[in-house]
C-alpha cells in the first residue's frame, strides 16, 4: 500500500491557540526578507538520477523493492462507488497533463489491458480500516471487498511485483472537491511511478509533509523517465542506474552530465519522530516532544533544507496552544528555510499565514495583511483553495481592523470564490470564518 499520510491541515490557521498566543506580539516586526521564493528549476542529471533511485527502489516505510516496475503499454483509468461531482473533471485534467508533460499513453473510460481504478469509499469506513491515511493505492485488487480479502498478502504487496497491470486508488467519497483532486495528482501517480517519499525534495507531491498538492514540473520530469524507452519492469537497480543518464540527457538535456553524488538519507529516527509528533497515536506533550526531536536531528545532520523546515513548522503547529513564543520562533525558523530553498514558495505560503494570524491577534493589521499579500501568489500558483480561502478571510478582517470596509468586502469575496472548493461544505466555511474573526476580536482588544 502507499498512502497520502494524515497531518494536520497547513491550511489550518492558528485560531484555537489559548488567549496568551492571541495576546502575544510578534518578536520580529520586520516579518522577515520581503523578496519571493527562489523558483526551482530543474535540478542537475546527476541529482535527477539519485532521486529518481531513491524514489523507485523503496517504499515510504524504508522496504527497499527488489525491481523497478512500471506499466508496460497503454493505460486505462476508470472511476467508481459514489463517485463526487468534481471528480470526473478533475480526472480529466490530470489525465490530460500525463499525456502532454510527461508522454503517457493513458486515458479515461474502460479499455486498456492495463488499468487504474478509482475507488470512492465513505471516510469513515476507510479510516477504521486504515486510519493514517487520506487515501491510498494498492497494487492487484478490483475493489473495496477485494482490498480487504487481499490485505497483507502477497498479491497486494508492491515488493512482490515483477510488472504493474492493475491498482486501486482509494479515496473518501465525502471530501472536498480539493482533497479529493489532492488524492487523485499524488495516488495516480504513485500507482505509475515512485511509491517512495522523500522529506527532501521541496519541489514535489512525493513528500510526506503534503505542501505540494498538485503534481509539479519536477514530478511529471521524473514519470516521464519512468516510461522511458531505455527502461522496463524488472530491472535492478544498478541496470536502471545505468540507463538514466542516457534518459535524463534525453529529456533534461541542459541537466549536464550524470556523475554520483553523496548519499543524502534521511534517518529513520527523524522520520519516526515526525510521524509521532503529526499522528493520531500520540497527544499532547508526547507529540510537542516528538517535534522537538525532530528540530534537534536536523539540527544535528546539519540540515538547511525542507527536512529542518518541516520539523520546525511541525513543532509551530504543535506549539500553539500551550507555549506561543515557541511557536512564533518555530514559524519563524521554519519562513527563514523555506524563503532561502527553491521550489519551496508554498511552504513558505503557508508559514505566512500563520505569522498573518499572529499578527491579527496581536493587532497589528498592517503586518497581517503585508503577509497575506506576500503569500497569495504562491497559493494561487499551487491551486490551494483552502490556503487561499483562509488568506483572504485573514485580509479582510485585517482590513476591518483599519475600518477599510470596501477592502474587507472585497477580500470576503475573493475567499468565497475559494473557500467551497477548499472546505467543501458551508458549515466547514463558516466555521473557518468565525476562527478568523475570533482572531481580529482578540487583536482588537489589544489596541
Amino acid at each position: 500500500m502507499s498512502a497520502c499520510t494524515v497531518t494536520p491541515p497547513p491550511e489550518a490557521p492558528t485560531t484555537r491557540a489559548s488567549s496568551a498566543a492571541i495576546a502575544l506580539p510578534l518578536a520580529d516586526p520586520t516579518l522577515g526578507a520581503r523578496d519571493p521564493v527562489p523558483r526551482a528549476g530543474l535540478p542537475s542529471n546527476a541529482a535527477l538520477t539519485r532521486d529518481f533511485l531513491e524514489l523507485s527502489f523503496a517504499l515510504e516505510s524504508g522496504r527497499a523493492l527488489p525491481r523497478f516496475t512500471r506499466f508496460e503499454g497503454p493505460i486505462s483509468i476508470t472511476l467508481s462507488g459514489p463517485v463526487p461531482a468534481t471528480a470526473p473533471r478533475e480526472l480529466e485534467r490530470l489525465v490530460a497533463r500525463l499525456r502532454s508533460e510527461a508522454g503517457l499513453d493513458i486515458s479515461t473510460g474502460a479499455g486498456a489491458a492495463n488499468r487504474i481504478t478509482v475507488e470512492f469509499v465513505p471516510k469513515r469506513q476507510m479510516q477504521a480500516e486504515v486510519p493514517n491515511a487520506a487515501c491510498f493505492v494498492v497494487p492487484n485488487v478490483t475493489g473495496w471487498a477485494d482490498y480487504r480479502a487481499a490485505r497483507r498478502t502477497p498479491r497486494a504487496d508492491w515488493a512482490a511485483l515483477a510488472t504493474r497491470t492493475a491498482a486501486t486508488v482509494f479515496v473518501p467519497s465525502d471530501s472536498a472537491p480539493q482533497e479529493v483532486r489532492d488524492c487523485l495528482h499524488e495516488e495516480i501517480s504513485q500507482a505509475l511511478g515512485p511509491l517512495n517519499d522523500l522529506y527532501r525534495l521541496p519541489d514535489t507531491v512525493w513528500n510526506d509533509d503534503n505542501f505540494h498538492t498538485v503534481l509539479t514540473r519536477y514530478d511529471m520530469t521524473i514519470l516521464r523517465a519512468s516510461y522511458a524507452p531505455e527502461l522496463r519492469s524488472g530491472m535492478s537497480q544498478p541496470e536502471v542506474a545505468a540507463a538514466l543518464p542516457k534518459v535524463f540527457a534525453r529529456i533534461n538535456p541542459a541537466g549536464g552530465a550524470v556523475a554520483r553524488l553523496r548519499e543524502d538519507p534521511t534517518p529513520r529516527p527523524y522520520i519516526a519522530a515526525i510521524e509521532r509528533a503529526l499522528g493520531a497515536k500520540a497527544r499532547g506533550a508526547r507529540r510537542t516532544a516528538a517535534a522537538q526531536e525532530a528540530v534537534q536531528i536536523a539540527a544535528g545532520q546539519g540540515w538547511t533544507d525542507t527536512r529542518a523546515g518541516f520539523a520546525w513548522f511541525a513543532l509551530g503547529r504543535l506549539s500553539m496552544k500551550d507555549d506561543p513564543q515557541t511557536a512564533l520562533r518555530a514559524f519563524l525558523n521554519a519562513g527563514a528555510i523555506y524563503r532561502a530553498t527553491p521550489g519551496a514558495g508554498i511552504q513558505a505560503a503557508h508559514v505566512d499565514m500563520q505569522l498573518a494570524a499572529f499578527a491579527l491577534s496581536a493587532g497589528r493589521a498592517q503586518d497581517a495583511i503585508a503577509l497575506v499579500n506576500r503569500s497569495l501568489s504562491a497559493a494561487l500558483e499551487e491551486e490551494n483553495a483552502a490556503l487561499m480561502a483562509t488568506l483572504y478571510l485573514i485580509r479582510a478582517e485585517a482590513y476591518e481592523t483599519l475600518g477599510h470596509t470596501a477592502e474587507a468586502a472585497q477580500a470576503r469575496l475573493d475567499s468565497a470564490q475559494w473557500a467551497r472548493y477548499g472546505f467543501g461544505s458551508d458549515a466547514a466555511v463558516r466555521a473557518r470564518a468565525a476562527e478568523v474573526a475570533a482572531l481580529a476580536d482578540a487583536g482588537a482588544r489589544m489596541n
